[in-house]
């Protein structure tokens, strides 16, 4: 299974996204926590509520699912961060039960 992992300008823009892979069966559920994130850009240093977008698919929709969360994307760019897991048999039917 593989998880990736994005910060979102917000609660809205995540759900957007999970909703989106969701209905086009890329993956199998979502997960939203909103956050506080702090980092440099252009310059300055920005500190925003942001919302992180876990979401939850197989090793050959993998190339889809980073591609559509880049056009659903508000950010110029994004974190698209990939990872690899292992996880309980059961689980793991589920979640390729779920993906077209």
């Amino acid at each position: 299974m593989i998880i990736y992992y994005t910060t979102c300008k917000n609660k809205i823009e995540a759900k957007k996204i999970a909703k989106a892979l969701l209905k086009d069966k890329l993956i199998a559920c979502a997960n939203i926590f909103e956050v506080n994130s702090l980092y440099e850009w252009d310059g300055k240093m920005q500190d925003h509520n942001e919302a992180i977008l876990w979401v939850k698919t197989i090793d050959r929709r993998t190339e889809e699912v980073k591609d559509a969360i880049r056009k659903l994307h508000s950010y110029d760019i994004p974190a698209i961060v990939e990872i690899k897991t292992r996880v309980n048999a059961e689980y793991l039917a589920w979640v390729e039960s779920q993906i077209k």
